[in-house]
């Protein structure tokens, strides 16, 4: 995998080649009338061309031929679980734990990354570019002499079990457990694997990731833009084969067939990039006095809504860190929240539930149901004596939160039949402890 390059930053505009054609990125020109090396310039668009210009992204691609060349896209039937009717199921307000997704054996069925998309829960339309969708991949098989590429929004990808080797138009990268990255819409990518492969991905309809605003915390901290990274240009020089590009449009799936290589992008510079980031170099800010931040202070990236404030979605992480406050306590507090909050394991155990919710599996909280530490918890926390302590060592866990009520599908309710009937138990126990 070393051999993978990337450069650092969040936002930055970048400029790329691969180095077996040096100068071939166009000096001061995006479209000049003959490019280096008989290239065609490509602009790959990511806002309204007359978006401000803080918002503006675009990225300029020189490659062997534009991506029109392909034929007509048809109906691709390979993913039998991805989904955007969130009407499948009545509506449930229920608190929500899954066992571990079960990854199909190679014997029983070959599944790709993009075969073994799962759609969980979700609320919106694609249509209207407005929502989201939260799916479980699944994967037993890399994906051969094909791409894929979403048309509707932008893809985070947390991996749980498994390293992806991703190839995307603009280079090459890597990225394992306890790493994330986005694929932003549009761009054309390849996934391979070692191993059976399970993840989380967060897809947005509405705009593009971005870090949050710091506020009172000031220039330093949470996720650090110069811990990014982006992969540079790298082209497949193979020929004489047939790909497929599946395109995902208005939450269907097509394909479409090509007798060139989908990665034949020889240099790009621009500011709509695929990027991926290590959760283990975020810096984590808490309190050192009493009571504790709310979890938005674990904030790694966000898509943010049109009302002030208030996201789409929120990618939000609890990571390994030093617990300090006095006269508190310190696991999360019993909540009803105006958000809908789903939450994964990558790895560990969770503080606030340490049984039964495992790696690999989720729960999800809807707007204003309530949710809090189990019996087990409460109790230990209530009684702990308050010295700084690290909480959270050999653990990873996440949460996607949204402003949207989400709808949970028949493959989240009932096919899976990962769905734990028991959940709520989990806090019968607790009892009154009121005295006058």
């Amino acid at each position: 995998m070393s051999q993978y390059k990337y450069q650092s930053g969040f936002g930055s505009h970048f400029s790329s080649e691969d180095e077996r054609c040096p100068n071939s990125l166009p000096v001061g020109q995006n479209s000049p009338q003959q490019c280096p090396y008989g290239l065609y310039a490509e602009q790959l668009s990511g806002s309204a061309f007359t978006a401000p210009r803080t918002e503006n992204v675009r990225t300029w691609l020189y490659r062997k031929l534009p991506s029109a060349v392909h034929k007509p896209f048809k109906r691709y039937e390979g993913s039998k679980y991805l989904s955007q009717n969130w009407d499948e199921q009545p509506p449930n307000p229920n608190q929500m734990r899954w066992k571990p997704f079960d990854i199909p054996a190679k014997e029983q069925e070959t599944i790709t990354f993009v075969d073994g998309f799962h759609t969980v829960c979700g609320a919106g339309d694609a249509r209207a570019r407005h929502g989201l969708a939260i799916h479980i991949y699944l994967c037993n098989t890399s994906m051969d002499n094909s791409a894929f590429y979403n048309s509707d929004g932008d893809l985070l990808i947390v991996p749980q079990q498994g390293v992806l080797d991703i190839t995307t138009e603009l280079g090459r990268m890597t990225v394992s457990p306890n790493e994330i990255c986005v694929i932003p819409q549009g761009i054309r990518f390849a996934v391979k694997i070692d191993s059976l492969s399970r993840g989380y991905i967060l897809e947005v309809y509405d705009g593009h990731f971005c870090l949050p605003d710091l506020g009172p915390i000031g220039a330093n901290g949470l996720a650090n833009p110069r811990d990014f990274e982006t992969p540079v240009a790298w082209f497949d020089d193979t020929a004489g084969k047939e790909y497929q590009v599946i395109s995902k449009f208005q939450g269907s799936l097509f394909v479409a067939t090509q007798n060139h290589s989908i990665f034949d992008v020889v240099a790009w510079h621009g500011n709509y990039v695929p990027y991926k980031y290590d959760l283990s170099k975020f810096m984590v800010i808490n309190s050192v006095s009493f009571d504790h931040c709310d979890p938005s202070i674990f904030t790694v990236l966000t898509c943010p809504s049109l009302r002030p404030g208030t996201a789409i979605a929120d990618f939000v992480i609890f990571p390994p860190r030093w617990s300090v406050q006095e006269h508190t306590f310190r696991p999360p507090y019993y909540h009803r929240n105006c958000m809908s909050e789903f939450m994964g394991l990558i790895l560990g155990r969770y503080e606030a539930k340490e049984d039964d919710f495992a790696p690999g599996g989720g729960t999800l909280h809807s707007i204003m149901t309530p949710h809090g530490p189990d019996v087990k918890c409460f109790e230990g926390a209530s009684n702990a004596k308050l010295k700084p302590e690290r909480i959270a060592d050999g653990t990873q866990a996440f949460m996607f939160e949204s402003s949207l009520s989400l709808a949970v599908t028949k493959w989240g309710e009932h096919t899976c039949q990962k769905l734990d009937a028991q959940y709520y138990e989990c806090w019968q126990a607790l009892k009154s402890n009121f005295k006058i």
